[in-house]
């Protein structure tokens, strides 16, 4: 449920703060007051595109920003984009700059923009003013649909996938056959050369740690056998000192027993002396201060540092690079097998597909039908009187394949008796427009809450989908939004009392001028306040006593 919103300097709005509650919330006000200003906020507050634009003039930038109860879905996106949670509430903020650049921030910590997009489904839905059914084009049909039914793609997308991809593979082999019969030659002479090189992977680093040793072998020596000396042999030595050491404290362990211990431990570093001085001896002795072996080394790094420049940064990149040429020239010498392989593999994959596309087009229509059904009891609900069907069609050839299906949905409606199922975007009336738009989003809802296990709960906004409609079809609408709003939160901007009457919180815009400047406030109305305004909409500018009581009956109606 949205708890909060507030804007400051957007566009006409200096500070606002609107505080939502549960049910139908409506907005009223004049026409121009502002209150499209703020469900555009909330839209750019779900993601939607910014624009320096909306800063209001004089100041450095714009701040949006509200409060959402937060949801299981919620939590998750946030989890997975690491954002911490702040408890039962997921607090979004956005900043638009004069420049046109802005900022994001969640539970006050920065994000982008496409973390408010993947929070939107989760928390509201907003229908602007702009959404027309123009613009409700076949994929947004079938989006719909898919919601309506609790219909996964997954599966589709993945049989999409593999088939695309042996698709492509196999218009590789075949197309590019000309280039690769061109290339065969530098092939051929890429794999001889990194054949005849035998490489060894991390050869390079062993080489380079074997030529320092070599090229440093008089001062490891030295260093070795004068560590050896000090040690073990010398005359001074550690070990002949640990040695006399350990004959004084064992007489003093003869007479006291608590030098026992004392003796155990110079026996021990006795032992940890010599084998220390054993190492390096044995270090030394192995030490092979051959030059040609020196130069045997360079000559080595010399010649795979010629191969990296050409094949790759390391030894194990040009390895892999010999294995992907060697595959190269295999698939050419074996053509005709590597095709026969590949046909195999695009046949399998279509097969697939198919099989996950036509399951998903049983889905739809199942779907469909139920959803055809509901839309219609509901458009019809809202003083109408139509016909209104789902099509699902199966475009089965490859140019119709895509990883949402093969399905073409269409949503089709007949408004008048007599007259032809037509597409949506057909419909003339802007009214039948709008309350179709009403009952398909109602339809869903209810149906998704239908189909699917504690569905989640989320805000669903309407920006004035009343244009065109009044008297009984205005009440119709107004029942419907009510009826709505008991499963989740429903915010509308309205023009019509018919509407307005039904709210639970009523919020009325309105615009005033201060020290010369347009400001734009939001308040909640108490009762009496709420029929005044209801009266005003009857009425117009002047409010009688006969509107007064007139709202009165409307508002006492709607309950």
């Amino acid at each position: 449920m949205l708890v909060e919103l507030r804007a400051e300097n957007y566009a006409v709005i200096d500070h606002a703060i609107a505080s939502f509650g549960p049910g139908l919330n409506l907005l009223t006000g004049e026409t121009g007051a502002g209150k499209s200003i703020l469900v555009d906020a909330l839209a750019l507050l779900m993601g939607g595109k910014a624009s320096s634009e909306v800063v209001r003039h004089g100041a450095e930038k714009a701040v949006v920003s509200c409060v959402f109860e937060s949801t299981p879905g919620a939590e998750q996106v946030l989890e997975e984009n690491g954002i911490d949670s702040t408890g039962n509430e997921v607090i979004l903020r956005r900043e638009i700059l004069e420049s046109g650049k802005g900022r994001v921030f969640v539970n006050n910590q920065p994000a982008g923009a496409a973390v408010l997009k993947l929070l939107a489904p989760e928390l509201a839905l907003v229908h602007a003013q702009s959404e027309t059914l123009s613009s409700f084009d076949q994929a947004q049909q079938r989006i719909l649909l898919d919601r309506f039914g609790g219909i996964s793609t997954e599966s589709v997308e993945a049989a999409h996938q593999g088939w695309r991809a042996a698709a492509d593979r196999l218009a590789e082999l075949v197309e590019g056959e000309q280039d690769r019969l061109r290339m065969v030659d530098l092939w051929s002479y890429q794999k001889k050369e990194i054949d005849q090189a035998q490489l060894k992977a991390a050869e390079d680093e062993a080489l380079e740690t074997e030529k320092r040793v070599l090229a440093n072998s008089e001062k490891l020596y030295t260093a070795a056998m004068s560590a050896f000396e000090q040690l073990y042999e010398g005359g001074a030595s550690a070990e002949g000192a640990l040695r006399g050491a350990t004959k004084n404290v064992q007489e003093l362990a003869r007479y006291d027993g608590k030098f026992a211990e004392a003796v155990q431990q110079l026996e021990g570093a006795r032992a940890a002396v010599g084998d220390v001085a054993a190492s390096l001896r044995d270090y030394a002795e192995g030490i092979n201060a051959s030059p040609e072996r020196l130069i045997e080394i360079e000559d080595r790094l010399a010649a795979l540092d010629r191969l990296k420049r050409k094949y790759g940064k390391t030894v194990a990149e040009v390895i892999a690079f010999g294995e992907e040429v060697t595959r190269k020239l295999g698939e050419i010498e074996d053509r005709e097998g590597t095709l026969k392989e590949l046909e195999t593999g695009l046949a399998k994959a279509a097969a697939e597909y198919r099989g996950a596309a036509g399951e998903l087009h049983k889905e739809r229509k199942t779907a469909a039908d139920k959803l055809a059904k509901l839309a219609e009891a509901e458009i019809n609900s809202l003083a109408m009187k139509v016909k209104f069907e789902v099509e699902v069609k199966a475009a089965e050839r490859e140019t119709g394949w895509s990883s949402c299906g093969w399905d073409e949905v269409t949503y089709r409606i007949a408004t008048n008796p007599g007259e032809p199922l037509k597409p949506l975007d057909e419909i003339a009336s802007g009214g039948e427009m709008s309350r179709v738009m009403l009952a398909l989003k109602v339809a869903v809802e209810e149906g998704t809450a239908k189909t699917v296990k504690n569905p989640t709960p989320r805000t669903l906004v309407f920006d004035e989908i009343d244009i065109g409609i009044g008297g009984r079809a205005a009440e119709a609408v107004g029942r419907k939004l009510k009826a709505l709003s008991k499963g989740q939160q429903v915010l509308c901007v309205t023009h019509l009392p018919q509407i307005a009457a039904f709210a639970d919180q009523h919020f009325l815009v309105d615009k005033r001028e201060a020290d010369g400047r347009t400001k734009m406030q939001v308040r909640l109305l108490d009762d009496r306040a709420r029929t005044h305004e209801v009266a005003r909409m009857l009425s117009g500018a002047k409010v009688t006593e006969t509107s007064l009581q007139h709202a009165g009956q409307m508002i006492a109606g709607s309950r």
